[in-house]
């Protein structure tokens, strides 16, 4: 062979040079073969090479963009497992919902002046809404009574943080026809006073009914559009690559679609709620080839209710009130086993709400009849939350191979589990059972119901402490390495993604993280105050601190 031709051969082996090499990182890879790295290179928005400052640097061509980051620790773009986005408008527009959470509403005289301040901007008639409510904060729930103060000129529902309760005014429950005399409907309550007067709380299905009475401001798409924009703009400046839309319709993930684009890239998985199951079946088709930017493929439904908003069903009685069970789900064994199957033999991902032992011990029924009939490997399903168990359970989750998507959000609402009594709490949000018998958990918020803030829900996985400084449950606390793989590994695994992305590897979407500060290194309570620098999705910063 002649020089001139071994120099050919030796150009032609060597290998492309990178778009971007990042030199003199702090690199949490979540690899198990190789945990931690100083490097790596982005070629066409993938990882191309992680390893050595000396290896990356070999990559670098004319044109490689370079950054240095002089030891801050990098991880895999968080993704958010379950989450509840929505449009998020200014205070100053007519679209706004009422913030009611105990940031900005510490009493019941603030909550009362928050809606009277939206009633002056509303048009008598409309429905004026707000979230978040916490009556453990404001030391009792609100009633109808104490929002007719506000305004008799407009209906008002504001909802509880769990999402799953909410309180209305007089105006709200005589459009909806509630009286004294109204029946409960099945899987819902209008809680009564001792005179059997209807108190303005509404539980479960009850809301709906009400909500769905009243008449509402519709913002146009274009505000709609931004509103979401604004929301995915949060996500990333949290280090959320990543999220699961935990059931929405295909209008709602059009307009979700649209906020996205080139500004706001979160990739995007789409459960849709089990009225579009036939819709999901055909998108999950047509979207195959969408580079990883939207898919689809699960089904998002209910068996059971709410754990932050005491109507989980349970088997043995709530600790502060000895013959309450919660409130029994509002569909059959029969429908539940039904839909199930239907979803299984679609070749979709079933994902349902459960909260409560008694609840979900029917989730599991649904599955392993599902499975018996149609054996289907790695099919995934998963139950949303999962949030009281017991040995029995866990060894079932394990034996039908489902992925777990529960809870953390003690940090919030860690005063809302004193009701189920401290026997419970080592049994409440099982991340570390679940995760030590090998059952992959994916690391969610639950938002809004808690903060779409991947550090603070790791935080609280480690800790499993309130705002108030209280601990629940401390046999379940994670370590700091089963945190970050629950929001980078485990929920990629949860959608079928784990060959693409939650790790950095070679061969995977170049979506990264950079932190000030290692969350393996700091203090377990100083997590929630790691500081994102700067969110990467494809190998392009979406987000830089500045």
């Amino acid at each position: 062979m002649s020089f001139t031709h071994a120099i050919i051969l030796s150009v032609l082996a060597a290998p492309e040079p990178a778009d971007l090499i990042v030199l003199n990182a702090n690199v949490l890879t979540m690899d198990a073969k190789h945990p931690a790295a100083e490097a790596f290179a982005v070629r066409a928005g993938r990882f191309a090479s992680v390893g050595s400052n000396t290896e990356i640097k070999a990559l670098a061509g004319a044109k490689t963009r370079v950054l240095d980051f002089d030891g801050k620790t990098i991880v895999p773009g968080f993704i958010d497992a379950h989450a509840h986005p929505r449009p998020l408008y200014d205070e100053d527009s007519r679209y706004y919902e009422i913030d009611a959470g105990p940031d900005k509403v510490k009493t019941l005289d603030d909550l009362v002046a928050a809606i009277r301040r939206k009633a002056s901007k509303t048009p008598k008639g409309k429905l004026i809404t707000g979230f978040g409510y916490q009556e453990t904060k404001l030391g009792r729930h609100p009633t109808r009574q104490d929002l007719d103060k506000a305004t008799t000129d407009h209906p008002v529902v504001i909802t509880h943080s769990s999402g799953h309760l909410s309180v209305c005014n007089s105006v709200a429950l005589e459009l909806a026809k509630v009286t004294r005399n109204t029946e409960d409907p099945k899987g819902g309550e209008f809680q009564r006073d001792e005179k059997g007067e209807p108190t303005g709380l509404l539980k479960e299905r009850a809301a709906g009914l009400v909500r769905s009475a009243a008449s509402r401001l519709e913002a146009p798409e274009s505000e709609k559009v931004e509103g979401y924009r604004t929301c995915l703009r949060n996500f990333l400046a949290r280090g959320l690559t990543g999220v699961h839309v935990a059931g929405t319709d295909p209008e709602g993930a059009r307009l979700l679609t649209l906020a996205r684009g080139k500004e706001c890239p979160v990739r995007l998985y789409i459960m849709l709620r089990e009225d579009y199951l036939d819709q999901a079946v055909k998108l999950k088709r047509e979207m195959a080839a969408d580079e990883w930017g939207v898919r689809y493929g699960a089904i998002k439904s209910f068996y059971g209710n709410s754990l932050s908003g005491q109507t989980a069903w349970l088997y043995k009685p709530y600790a502060n009130q000895e013959d309450y069970f919660g409130i029994a789900p509002g569909r059959s064994r029969a429908s539940l086993d039904a839909l199930v199957l239907r979803i299984h033999k679609a070749g979709l991902q079933s994902c349902i709400h459960s909260n409560g032992d008694r609840e979900i011990d029917v989730v599991l029924d649904a599955y392993e009849a599902a499975l018996k009939e149609v054996p289907r490997a790695n099919h995934r399903h998963r139950i949303e939350h999962c949030s009281v168990v017991n040995e029995a359970i866990l060894k079932r989750i394990k034996d039908l191979g489902l992925v777990i998507a529960p809870h953390s959000y003690i940090y919030e609402h860690g005063d809302k589990m004193e009701n189920f009594g401290s026997a419970r709490w080592d049994w409440m949000h099982p991340n570390r059972s679940l995760i030590e018998q090998g059952t992959v958990v994916a690391g969610n918020s639950d938002y809004p119901i808690s903060a779409a803030v991947p550090l603070l829900r790791m935080h609280d996985m480690v800790n499993r402490t309130s705002a108030e400084g209280k601990v629940y449950g401390p046999k379940q606390r994670c370590t700091v390495e089963q945190a970050l793989r629950a929001f980078t590994l485990g929920s990629a695994y949860a959608e079928f993604g784990e060959e693409q992305k939650g790790s950095i590897e070679a061969g995977k979407l170049a979506d990264f993280v950079v932190l000030d500060r290692d969350p393996q290194k700091v203090d377990a309570k100083a997590i929630k105050d790691i500081v994102v620098l700067r969110t990467v999705i494809g190998g392009e910063t979406v987000y830089e601190k500045r």
